[in-house]
């Protein structure tokens, strides 16, 4: 009775879920990579079955002008490359994160899973927006889908460090946690594309007309601002550091003028 009782025990304890117990770092990662790579090999399987010119049409349409028929292609083009962009920024922002997390959990990889299975509807979203007909309502619900799309496979990334921040002594690299090197950094790369995505989706509510411009000019400007993250948010912490430098000098600039003068002075 005991040894059962004992073995009943120790299964509750095993195949107890906890959402805070670790979980193999190496593991999330390898598993992100994976899906991340063979979500760009579809992207780019779709660019080449159905946007290559037949030689025929070259010859009878463009007049053996391959650049002409390829130029007939251009929105496809354009809408692979920002795809693939989007891509490439958000698995850059993926390794960044893990690249501060010393200790992955449960949690965070559920989280992990929820943006990965976002991530995996990027060919989805690349499809929609270079099938339809330019300015048609379809065109502007497939670039909604899009950032919506987007939107979550961000959004989750930005939640998987909200829950590295809520045990930053194990789960984070010290010059990553709240006051550290790239915590401010971290947190606007982090809140960049959920910010820009859902941003782009209301323009496209609002101004339908120039939904396809907007969501190609959230594409392209999106890697330029990382760039520009980078330098406000080292100018910004400079100046803070001043603007603290200079009040800490002026208080030990009191306190040895207070401690100069005499205790009559002092008093009056």
């Amino acid at each position: 009775g005991q040894r059962g009782e004992q073995e009943e025990h120790h299964s509750l304890e095993t195949f107890t879920f906890y959402l805070s117990e670790p979980l193999s770092k190496e593991r999330v990662e390898a598993f992100s990579d994976g899906v991340y790579a063979i979500v760009a090999t579809l992207l780019i399987l779709d660019i080449c079955e159905d946007n290559v010119p037949d030689p025929r049409e070259v010859e009878e349409k463009f007049h053996g002008s391959l650049l002409e028929a390829l130029s007939e292609y251009g929105p496809n083009y354009l809408a692979y490359f920002g795809s693939f962009v989007t891509i490439g920024l958000l698995w850059f922002v993926h390794h960044s994160l893990f690249l501060y997390v010393t200790k992955a959990t449960r949690l965070m990889g559920l989280l992990n899973i929820l943006s990965l299975a976002f991530i995996g509807g990027l060919p989805l979203a690349y499809q929609l927006t270079s099938e339809f007909a330019e300015k048609s309502h379809n065109e502007i619900e497939a670039i909604q889908v899009s950032c919506v799309i987007t939107f979550f496979a961000s959004i989750f990334q930005f939640a998987i460090w909200t829950t590295a921040l809520l045990n930053e002594e194990e789960t984070l690299h010290a010059f990553a946690r709240y006051g550290g090197k790239e915590h401010a950094f971290m947190f606007a790369k982090l809140a960049l594309y959920p910010c820009v995505s859902l941003g782009a989706f209301f323009l496209t509510c609002l101004l339908s007309e120039f939904s396809t411009a907007i969501f190609h000019l959230m594409q392209i400007v999106i890697p330029f601002a990382f760039l520009a993250l980078r330098i406000f948010v080292r100018i910004s912490l400079t100046a803070i550091k001043s603007v603290m430098s200079l009040s800490r000098r002026k208080v030990v600039l009191l306190e040895e003028e207070e401690a100069c003068l005499s205790p009559n002075e002092t008093l009056s």
